[in-house]
Parts: structure tokens; C-alpha cells; sequence
């Protein structure tokens, strides 16, 4: 009788994550408000060229001023 674990073979799968870039990237549209937590930052550029640093709505990539343009 075979088992499932005779018919599976282990594969070995090289993984190399950068974890510093990864959390640099996650923390990309959100601004920290202390003590671990995050809110999401609208993703609009104002006319200054800068990044928007106005919070996101709620289900929605931009702020209250930008989600209309």
C-alpha cells in the first residue's frame, strides 16, 4: 500500500527575500502613527511635485481632496 508521503517527492526551493527592501516598499504609501500601527497616504503628487501626505479614505488610494481629480 502507498502513502500519500511515498508519492510526494521534498523539494528544495532557494529562497532570498531582502527583507529590509520588502519592508521599505510595504511602508511606501503609509505613514506610521506610533506604537506599530500604519495608516494608508493618498498616492496623488501635489503640484510641488512632493507625495500627498494627507490620509487615505477609507477603500479608496487617495485623499478627500484628490479622489475627485
Amino acid at each position: 500500500m502507498q502513502t500519500r508521503s511515498d508519492n510526494q517527492q521534498k523539494k528544495i526551493y532557494d529562497v532570498n527575500i531582502d527583507f529590509d527592501e520588502a519592508s521599505q516598499l510595504w511602508k511606501a504609501n503609509k505613514k506610521s502613527i506610533g506604537n506599530g500601527c500604519y495608516k494608508y497616504i493618498c498616492l496623488k503628487y501635489t503640484k510641488s511635485g512632493n507625495k500627498c501626505k494627507r490620509e487615505a479614505m477609507h477603500n479608496c488610494d487617495y485623499c478627500n481632496t484628490h479622489r475627485l481629480l
